[in-house]
């Protein structure tokens, strides 16, 4: 299986001051942030309306501003 780059394709994402893996899917990168679990990973995606296939070198800079804003606040967004 090889891994399709694109143009725009980031390999390392800078996210709440943790290196991020981009040839990884969104939700597993995620768990390299500490405190922040697969299942805590998935909810986040999802309420940030983020495909979970996508690989996180994908994401346009505005998925990445709402997943962060979702991660600073989660209460403000109904996650317990």
């Amino acid at each position: 299986m090889s891994l399709m780059i694109q143009d725009n394709f980031q390999h390392i994402l800078r996210v709440l001051n943790t290196n991020i893996d981009g040839t990884r899917k969104i939700a597993y990168a995620l768990t390299a942030i500490k405190g922040c679990g697969r299942r805590f990973a998935h909810i986040v995606c999802k309420k940030a309306d983020v495909d979970v296939q996508k690989r996180a070198g994908e994401l346009s800079a505005e998925e990445i501003e709402r997943i962060v804003t979702i991660l600073q606040n989660p209460r403000q967004f109904k996650i317990p």
